[in-house]
């Protein structure tokens, strides 16, 4: 499957840039990283993508990726897309040179876990109202997003990143995935607990983990330009 993608700027080594759960590309609007080429897709099921049925585990979502990429990237994903890029650095090591994930939807404790039969069951029932109920607030076009993604593509991709077979949503299961991991790894968390817990994860010489504890869950588009600063002090202008 083909996704619809947005690109813009030609030069360095290209930003793939991922949206999460609900979102699409133009999440990634408000970030502004020059010339820099830049990569944002619309995940299956989002935006201006199309919507099968089936097929919405992280890895799957990864896989529709690869052929818009011709050589190694930088990826970035938020929450869910933390996850594919996570899933297209393990499964396709060669297309990713280093990752940067944002407040990612791995490593679930054992309460978040206890919540995820009911949370899955709501959002089959109600699709982007329960969504929308777990999320809690949202930045006005991310809310839009939200509401116009079909249902069963939000629960699909839940049971993807937490229930389906292979998902790597739980602690326990991100702890063995996540090792499998080969390049550096940037990871950008405003939840000081699971910040602690990245970093004490096996990882390339070059990772570093940062927290912003004042932020919420969409901290890069809170505070934008010093999330563009902290990408590009990173892995170059």
């Amino acid at each position: 499957m083909k996704p619809y993608v947005e690109t813009r700027g030609r030069e360095g080594p290209p930003l793939l840039l991922v949206h999460g759960w609900g979102g699409d590309h133009r999440t990634w609007r408000a970030l502004d990283f020059g010339e820099r080429r830049v990569i944002a897709p619309d995940l299956r099921g989002h935006g201006r993508s199309p919507v099968p049925a089936r097929g919405y585990r992280p890895a799957d979502l990864a896989r529709d990726v690869v052929p818009l990429l011709d050589g190694p990237v930088v990826a970035i994903g938020h929450s869910m897309g933390a996850q594919v890029v996570t899933a297209l650095a393990v499964e396709h090591p060669e297309l990713v040179s280093a990752l940067v994930v944002i407040a990612p939807a791995y490593g679930a404790d054992e309460a978040e876990e206890r919540l995820i039969p009911s949370r899955l069951a709501a959002l089959r029932a109600e699709g982007a109202d329960a969504a929308s109920r777990q999320l809690g607030p949202l930045p006005g076009p991310i809310a839009e997003q939200l509401a116009a993604t079909p249902g069963h593509v939000l629960a699909e991709c839940y049971a993807g990143m937490y229930t389906a077979p292979g998902a790597f949503g739980v602690r326990r299961e991100s702890e063995r995935y996540l090792a499998r991991r080969t390049c550096p790894v940037l990871a950008v968390h405003n939840v000081p607990e699971a910040a602690r817990w990245e970093a004490s994860l096996p990882v390339d010489s070059g990772s570093a983990t940062v927290v912003w504890p004042e932020a919420g869950h969409f901290l890069h588009l809170e505070q934008p330009e010093r999330f563009v600063e902290v990408v590009l002090s990173e892995w170059g202008r």
